[in-house]
């Protein structure tokens, strides 16, 4: 059975832009993804490429936002 949405941790992340790490490229947080053994996902997209992947919640919640 999926989680529900209601059960995502960090709904105010979604359709926000960060970067990975201090000094790299920008994504934007599309929505969530689905709760692991490790914990949430998000789907993001990097702009830049295009690239759409899923990326690890809390490595989205240690990126600061994108400048």
């Amino acid at each position: 059975m999926q989680p529900h949405i209601a059960d995502f941790p960090h709904p105010e992340l979604i359709g926000t832009f960060r970067q990975f790490g201090p000094f790299g490229i920008a994504y934007q947080i599309l929505k969530e993804g689905h709760a692991t053994a490790k914990g949430w996902t998000v789907e993001i997209e990097v702009p830049q490429t295009g690239e759409r992947l899923e990326y690890p919640l809390k490595d989205a919640l240690d990126d600061p936002e994108a400048r």
